[in-house]
């Protein structure tokens, strides 16, 4: 079990780097869209590429955080009776929506997503609009962000296996809200 817990701190430290390296992405979506409207409403300029480039973010930072959220238990989740059970409970539910539910869903998608990626790499995918950018980075943000949530997801498993036997406590991180 030691081994599996260790396993469990390097996937926790590699999606907290990357959720902090992910909200840097909040900021310059951010600038680019000010930029974008002051351009456009301002000067009467606009381009396809400012628009495409704030979803691309805006996909990055939904796709790439995920495993970050799950790691700080920030989904939404219907917590009508969760919250009333106690933790052994809680664990249990927690145990098997991972392996019954998450899991499967994140190897599906990566598995469906990486041909499209593969396929749009080779193709040197555009976008169909006038000066849209390069299909193929948004393209692997959905396996990637995918293998990220599925790592946490196993990350979680093993947190909770731990906890039903005793060897650690059940991780309650409320979400952190950075400054």
């Amino acid at each position: 079990m030691k081994i599996a817990i260790d396993i469990a701190r390097i996937i926790d430290a590699v999606n907290e780097r990357i959720g902090h390296a992910v909200l840097w992405l909040v900021l310059a979506v951010t600038l680019i869209s000010a930029a974008n409207a002051l351009m456009r409403y301002g000067f009467g300029m606009s381009s396809n590429a400012w628009l495409e480039i704030q979803w691309y973010l805006f996909g990055a930072i939904f796709l790439l955080a995920a495993g970050y959220t799950l790691k700080h238990n920030g989904h939404v989740r219907v917590d009508v009776l969760y919250g009333r059970w106690p933790p052994r409970v809680r664990a249990w539910i927690d145990l098997l929506g991972a392996a019954l539910f998450l899991l499967p869903l994140c190897v599906l998608m990566v598995w469906l997503s990486w041909h499209g990626f593969i396929e749009s790499f080779q193709r040197g995918e555009l976008s169909s609009d006038a000066g849209g950018l390069i299909r193929w980075p948004v393209r692997l943000l959905i396996p990637l962000g995918f293998a990220l949530l599925g790592l946490q997801g196993v990350s979680e498993l093993i947190k909770r296996v731990a906890f039903l036997r005793g060897q650690g406590g059940l991780p309650h991180e409320p979400p952190r809200e950075e400054v």
